[in-house]
């Protein structure tokens, strides 16, 4: 916060983009800086000469809700609760 109140105070002053190279040389061009940044994500992200990569199954989560028995479905219909309005579709239990 109080960098912004700073800025404010200073005015707009542009920042100079610039980029080093392999040689810590500075350049500004925007065309050598997309280029350095290009080749530095790809030597960061493509990996050569990795051979022994295993795949490894990723364990899943099982279920939230456990799913009901025959006995739980009717204990639900035999005794519904009483007193109750009908929900959006007006059918009472």
């Amino acid at each position: 916060m109080p960098r912004d109140i700073n800025d404010f105070k200073k005015g707009y002053q542009p920042r100079p983009n610039t980029v080093k190279d392999e040689k810590c040389y500075l350049f500004t061009d925007s065309h050598i800086t997309l280029a350095r940044w290009r080749k530095h994500f790809s030597q960061q992200l493509n990996l050569h000469g990795v051979n022994n990569v295993r795949q490894t199954e990723t364990p899943t989560a099982g279920p939230l809700v456990p799913e009901l028995n025959a006995f739980e479905i009717e204990m639900s219909i035999e005794k519904p609760k009483r007193h109750e309005s009908p929900g959006t579709d007006q059918i009472p239990a």
